[in-house]
């Protein structure tokens, strides 16, 4: 037996600038100050301020909510990260795939599949390896090639970088609303409309300009989503889970063999 392979690619990040984060639109820039309200800006303006902001942030809370275009069960990703790539939190697969708890910290990675994951995996396999785990952590290196694809979902500073190089995208159109509240904080509502798409992204309209949901509807094919970003520069905590809640991933793999 060659060991597990969680094989859940990390799209959430390039998803989010797919999704309307790059300022791209119609409108011009024009010029503006740095102390300007920001809902009195123009909504390229606004987008910009709101890039670099993201692009700023050591570390933030990130949470998406994805329906695939058949309706299905919603694929969510809710984790805390920051720039160094750790991480902790938590992926539901959507339907019967089940979730996965994961937490990072430098280069070690721990991931805790539920009950459905293995029960939809390989029978015999996933059998034998949830009896090993019995509810435990397995624990690799985050290059271990059967972990890395899950843990690259920790890596802040690769999206940032998506997000800058991806800033001057002039797909679609671009427009403001009216200044309204998200949960009680003011914010200012662009929308990008591309290809039958909607995207609406709400900036924060007092202190930094930080983009706080983005709503996502439309599109062929059609694929709703939400991607929810909040506490900006707390850092990621640092609680491991301790030795008696984890097994290696070279030695739960010798003894499932």
């Amino acid at each position: 037996m060659t060991g597990p392979h969680i094989g859940i690619h990390a799209t959430a990040w390039a998803a989010t600038v797919v999704l309307g984060l790059s300022s791209g639109g119609v409108l011009g820039a024009g010029t503006a100050r740095a102390d300007d309200p920001i809902d009195s800006l123009s909504a390229r303006q606004i987008a910009d301020r709101s890039s670099d902001a993201l692009r700023g942030a050591h570390s933030m809370h990130l949470s998406t909510r994805s329906t695939p275009a058949d309706g299905g069960t919603p694929t969510t990703l809710d984790l805390i990260v920051d720039r160094a790539g750790n991480c902790t939190g938590s992926l539901g697969l959507g339907g019967k795939q089940g979730s996965v708890r994961i937490v990072k910290r430098g280069d070690t990675v721990w991931v805790k599949p539920d009950a459905q994951f293995w029960k939809n995996r390989d029978p015999s396999v996933g059998s034998a390896l949830a009896a090993i785990l019995a509810g435990r952590y397995m624990k690799g290196s985050a290059s271990d090639p059967r972990l890395s694809n899950l843990a690259s979902a920790c890596d802040l500073a690769t999206f940032q970088k998506v997000v800058s190089d991806n800033a001057k995208t002039d797909k679609g159109t671009l427009t403001k609303g009216r200044k309204t509240t998200l949960e009680g904080t003011p914010v200012v509502p662009l929308v990008r409309a591309w290809h039958g798409q909607k995207v609406t992204m709400y900036v924060a309209a007092t202190g930094k300009p930080y983009p706080l949901r983005i709503d996502v509807t439309g599109g062929s094919p059609k694929a709703d989503a939400t991607v929810g970003f909040s506490a900006f520069d707390k850092p990621v905590p640092t609680t491991t889970p301790p030795p008696d809640e984890t097994v290696g991933i070279n030695a739960q793999e010798t003894r499932a063999t």
